[in-house]
């Protein structure tokens, strides 16, 4: 199921587009954060249904992806953190869950650091708290987001390659798509602000949230894909060491694990075990944090 999206409007930011199912009445909010090369509806087309049985779902177009927010400025995973925060407010909504896959897990982490009212809990799938700077690293990462939708200049490679190399992205043995799915993801990813996500990749590159990630005080669950080139596992399981109290839910697949069943269960679970447990937490006092001068090496 794909939600229908609206674009929003963040005062003194611009426009973004959300795609929103309201759930049950009352229901914990999660907000869906995707990963780079991708857009809302693509990462997550598999997981809207099953998350809305139990949460109110929003997910995000992150700036310079699909219908996302458009800037001249160079791009910066703070900025999209903040917008974030600006659209909560727009939509009324206090606090949310995090859920960040990829490019979205630093996201939810800047969340956290800036705006830490606004966070209920952490889901961090297949990401971590630092990334590869080389330019192959940053390719396959894209790539592999972009082989969400198995289509396009970029993810219909992966469907065409031979068994052995698209495995290496996670594909498995190539498959044909529904000829409407394809023609909806090359719309979606023919929408991107290239430029804005070369800069993304970039960014990501350089992200390092190890100086302060250990003070992450709100339930956080790790989504690990054991079988991830692009993100290997290894940091994956550093990203949950780091964080006190963090549980880990493994996913038996590569970084494009978001478009199967496997990582839409082990998602369900790991939402419900960082709203039970954000149930159960006393209520916080506000934080204070300066983000006056911001870190670029730190919170780019």
């Amino acid at each position: 199921m794909l939600p229908v999206g609206r674009r929003v409007d963040l005062p003194g930011r611009g426009t973004t587009f959300v795609r929103e199912v309201p759930g049950p009445p009352g229901a914990p909010v999660v907000v869906l954060l995707h990963g780079l090369g991708a857009s809302g509806g693509l990462n997550w087309l598999q997981s809207f249904r099953p998350l809305s049985r139990r949460y109110r779902v929003l997910a995000v177009d992150l700036r310079g992806h699909a219908r996302g927010l458009r800037s001249s400025r160079r791009f910066r995973l703070a900025d999209c953190a903040d917008d974030v925060a600006a659209l909560l407010d727009v939509l009324q909504i206090d606090e949310a869950v995090m859920v960040g896959y990829s490019m979205g897990g630093p996201v939810a982490q800047l969340l956290w650091r800036r705006h830490p009212d606004r966070v209920a809990g952490l889901v961090l799938c297949a990401t971590s708290n630092r990334f590869m700077a080389g330019r192959r690293e940053r390719v396959v990462l894209v790539t592999a987001m972009s082989a969400l939708a198995g289509t396009s200049r970029f993810g219909g490679l992966v469907t065409r390659l031979p068994v052995d190399i698209a495995r290496r992205f996670g594909a498995g043995a190539p498959r044909p798509r529904p000829a409407s799915v394809q023609r909806w993801a090359r719309l979606e990813l023919q929408r991107h602000d290239w430029r804005m996500v070369a800069e993304a990749a970039h960014s990501i590159g350089s992200f390092d949230s190890t100086p302060w990630i250990g003070g992450i005080d709100v339930p956080t669950a790790v989504v690990l894909t054991v079988r991830d080139e692009a993100v290997p596992p290894k940091d994956q399981r550093r990203l949950a060491t780091l964080i006190p109290g963090a549980t880990v839910h493994t996913v038996d697949d590569g970084h494009i694990a978001a478009t199967r069943p496997p990582f839409t269960r082990a998602l369900q679970h790991a939402c419900d075990d960082v709203v039970r447990r954000a149930k159960q937490r006393p209520v916080r006092h506000p934080t204070v944090v300066d983000v006056r001068r911001p870190d670029d090496r730190v919170s780019p």
